[in-house]
C-alpha cells in the first residue's frame, strides 16, 4: 500500500498565511499525497499550482460548523469547483443527524452536491459527520442508528465518500470504532479518516479499519514513522 496516496494533505488553521499554503502544495507534489486539502479562500491558488498533477486540490465547504444555510453552502461548493476543485469535503448539518433524520440531511446534501456537479461534473465528493459527537455519550444501538442515518443520507445525496470528522470538535476524531459501522452500513461509500491522525501507529490502524483516506496535517511525520518503521 503506497501511504502517501493515502493522505489528503491538510491545512486549515485559521492564520494560514498563503506562504504556508504554498508550502503545502510543494510537499503535496514532493510526496505524491492524494490532494492538498484547503480552505475556499485558497481553492485557486492551489489548483493554480498543482496545474494537472497528479496530486489533487480539494476544498472543505460549510466548514467547520455544518451551520450555513444550505442555499449559502451550495454557493460555496459552486464556487469551490470554479476555483478548481476536484475534491469537496462537505460538513453536514450534524442535528438531522443527531435526530438519525436521514431523510432531511440526504435532501440538503444532495442540493449541494447538485450545485457542484452542474459546474464539475467529475467533483469527488466527501461528506463530515461528526462521527465522534454522534457517538458521544449515546448507548451503543443510539449510536449505531446515527450512523446508519448518516450512511444512508450520504449514499442517497450521490457522495462518494463519508468523512469522520472536521477535525476542530470537541467530542473528537475518527474512531476503530465509527469505522467499523461505516463499513458496515456504507455499502458503496468509501470513508476518510479525520482528526486525531497524528502518528503512523494512528493512520495504520484507521486504515485497518477499513478507512480508504485519510485527513492529516502531520503527514510528513507520519510518512518518516512509516519509513523508520519498515527498516526496523
Amino acid at each position: 500500500m503506497d501511504l502517501a496516496r493515502c493522505i489528503d494533505h491538510t491545512n486549515l488553521n485559521p492564520e494560514a498565511e498563503p506562504a504556508a499554503i504554498d508550502r503545502l502544495v510543494n510537499e503535496t507534489i514532493e510526496h505524491d499525497f492524494a490532494s492538498a486539502c484547503v480552505s475556499g479562500r485558497y481553492v485557486a491558488r492551489v489548483a493554480e499550482r498543482l496545474d494537472g498533477r497528479t496530486p489533487l486540490t480539494c476544498a472543505v465547504v460549510n466548514f467547520p460548523s455544518g451551520l450555513c444555510k444550505v442555499d449559502v453552502a451550495s454557493i460555496e461548493a459552486t464556487i469551490a469547483c470554479k476555483d478548481g476543485a476536484d475534491e469537496i469535503d462537505i460538513v453536514a448539518y450534524i442535528p438531522h443527524l443527531m435526530n438519525a433524520d436521514a431523510e432531511s440531511a440526504r435532501a440538503e446534501l444532495s442540493e449541494v452536491i447538485a450545485g457542484a456537479r452542474a459546474v464539475r461534473s467529475s467533483v469527488v465528493v466527501k461528506v463530515i459527520v461528526e462521527s465522534a459527537y454522534l457517538m458521544k455519550e449515546a448507548d451503543a444501538a443510539t449510536a449505531e442508528k446515527r450512523i446508519e442515518a448518516a450512511c444512508v443520507a450520504c449514499r442517497e445525496s450521490g457522495a462518494d465518500f463519508i468523512k469522520t470528522s472536521t477535525g476542530k470538535h470537541p467530542a473528537g476524531g475518527a474512531t476503530m470504532e465509527a469505522i467499523a459501522l461505516m463499513k458496515k452500513y456504507g455499502e458503496t461509500l468509501k470513508i476518510k479518516a479525520a482528526g486525531g491522525i497524528r502518528t503512523y501507529d494512528d493512520a495504520k490502524r484507521m486504515l485497518d479499519a477499513g478507512a480508504d483516506r485519510l485527513g492529516c496535517s502531520s503527514s510528513i511525520a507520519i510518512l518518516g514513522q512509516a519509513d523508520s518503521a519498515e527498516q526496523a
